[in-house]
């Protein structure tokens, strides 16, 4: 699971996480955007959601989810604070999942297999590159999950993954 170090050092820069992060975050983001189709009656999960910031600029129903209280607090959107392999929230409850340079926090299967139990659709999982676990990671995404595209961003792999309809 998302360590308690993980979690304290989250909650400490929670003041300058979005400068940090979001122009990076940003990019991915409207990656993702360009190869979904997202409506606004859409339901997504960004499990790993930081601030929820990012999230916002998804136009459709967006709740995030995410260990560290201190970043919740400065959310806009719907959150949830939680952890990446124990999702509170029922199978099939969202059209897409995302998860942005999160997964090497988590223990990467159960939380491959969580985002899978609560998607409908789409699963899009961003896994950074310097990453000590990227090959396993990399293994559990290809084997767990149905795998359309891979795209390569400057930091990270980005998994775009369809569920069985």
């Amino acid at each position: 699971m998302s360590s308690i170090l993980d979690e304290v050092y989250y909650d400490e820069i929670a003041e300058s996480y979005d400068e940090l992060h979001f122009d990076e975050q940003k990019r991915k983001a409207e990656l993702i955007l360009k190869e979904l189709r997202i409506s606004k009656e859409d339901k997504l999960l960004d499990v790993g959601c930081g601030t929820g910031k990012v999230t916002e600029l998804f136009p459709c129903k967006v709740t995030g989810v995410d260990p560290s209280r201190e970043l919740l607090k400065k959310a806009k959107i719907m959150v949830v604070q939680g952890v990446a392999e124990a999702l509170t929230f029922s199978d099939k409850s969202f059209d897409v999942v995302i998860s942005l340079t999160v997964i090497h926090h988590t223990l990467f299967e159960k939380a491959i297999s969580e985002m899978r139990r609560v998607a409908k659709r789409d699963i899009v999982i961003s896994v950074l590159k310097k990453a000590m676990s990227f090959k396993s990671i990399d293994s559990a995404i290809r084997k767990m999950l149905i795998v359309g595209k891979v795209v390569e961003e400057r930091h990270d792999v980005i998994y775009f993954c369809k569920q069985n309809l």
